[in-house]
């Protein structure tokens, strides 16, 4: 089995195999919808490349395959030129979302100046969401950010500190994410707590159950709770048990359960916009009924209303019952469908 270090290592050396990125540009940028206040709006996404999240260098977490665009090496200039080109492409969108490949407020990945610089040159927009680990939320970190434009998103995962520790690697607990949280809560910053669907090693019935309890257990904290399903990235751990036949991706089915029951008990904004829905790496049922799924979770994303999820029947939702059935009896996470040949659309 291949080390978590010596995996970070084999992926950076993969990376310097191709040709190399440019560290003046973004990792990329694109306009998509959200919710700002209750509204449906336009907002401007940005991933700038740093150096990568410090988590990432000691091994990272077993799924994150982010950090595969970041340089070592990477100057404070280079990342001042990221954000000219980012705001030439600003068009007054009411809201912005900033990511790197760790965690925004992390000064040894992405300069205080850097920092200032993003929020003034973007200071026209009503909401600015960054995103951060809970260890650089502090009361000091926060009188730098205009509290009154920002929201943080943290992403915590699950809240069983078992498979934050064992599964996912987190490399913190769910009183690290209750701490920030409450710090950012005090700030009078919002919060958008992003779960994961189907941590590996979970079968998809506990997938599906843990991701309720972590909605219930960051509801209080949380403005909104983005439920991210496992995307299957390259030069991860999680890739290679998928690649082994060992992990398969979450149904749509699971995440619409999910969202069912979790938005059942609260009334905190639940949300998906899943990364390579509809594909074998990402969050699937079949070729017949992904788009249709797909469509139906983003429409309640913007409404908050179950009804949305009303009427959706496909074939393929007896082999999800049965997979929710057979999984727990024979005590394996393991993708046996796929061992044997049976689910075509993988």
């Amino acid at each position: 089995m291949v080390g978590a270090n010596d995996r970070h290592l084999k992926v950076l050396t993969m990376r310097d195999e191709r040709a190399p990125p440019d560290r003046t540009s973004p990792v990329s940028m694109w306009k998509e919808d959200d919710v700002l206040d209750g509204r449906r709006v336009k907002a401007q996404v940005i991933i700038l490349r740093t150096k990568g999240c410090w988590w990432a260098h000691k091994g990272g977490c077993t799924m994150c395959g982010y950090n595969n665009e970041s340089i070592l090496d990477i100057g404070q200039s280079d990342m001042m030129r990221q954000l000219e080109k980012a705001s030439a492409r600003y068009q007054g969108e009411p809201m912005v979302k900033v990511y790197t490949s760790g965690s925004f407020l992390d000064e040894n990945e992405l300069p205080a100046d850097v920092r200032d610089s993003f929020f003034e040159r973007f200071s026209a927009a009503e909401r600015i969401l960054f995103e951060s680990r809970p260890e650089f939320i502090t009361k000091e970190s926060l009188q730098k950010v205009p509290r009154d434009k920002c929201m943080t998103a943290l992403g915590l995962e699950t809240s069983n500190d078992e498979l934050l520790v064992k599964a996912i690697r987190k490399g913190f607990r769910y009183e690290d994410y209750q701490r920030a949280a409450g710090e950012l809560k005090s700030a009078g910053i919002p919060v958008r707590t992003y779960l994961l669907l189907k941590p590996p090693l979970l079968t998809e019935v506990q997938g599906i159950a843990d991701a309720v309890r972590s909605i219930n257990m960051s509801a209080e904290y949380s403005e909104s709770i983005s439920i991210n399903p496992i995307n299957v990235q390259s030069g991860t751990r999680v890739e290679e048990l998928w690649r082994r036949g060992d992990y398969r991706p979450p149904w749509l089915w699971s995440l619409v359960e999910v969202i069912r029951q979790g938005k059942a008990s609260t009334s905190v904004r639940i949300m998906s916009a899943p990364s390579g829905a509809g594909t074998p790496r990402g969050v699937h049922n079949c070729p017949k009924c992904d788009r249709k799924v797909l469509d139906a979770i983003e429409r309640f994303t913007f409404s908050q209303d179950l009804k949305d999820l009303d009427g959706l029947e496909c074939s393929c939702m007896d082999r999800w019952r049965g997979q929710l059935e057979w999984q727990g009896p024979m005590r394996t996470s393991v993708d046996v469908a796929r061992h044997i040949g049976e689910d075509a659309e993988s």
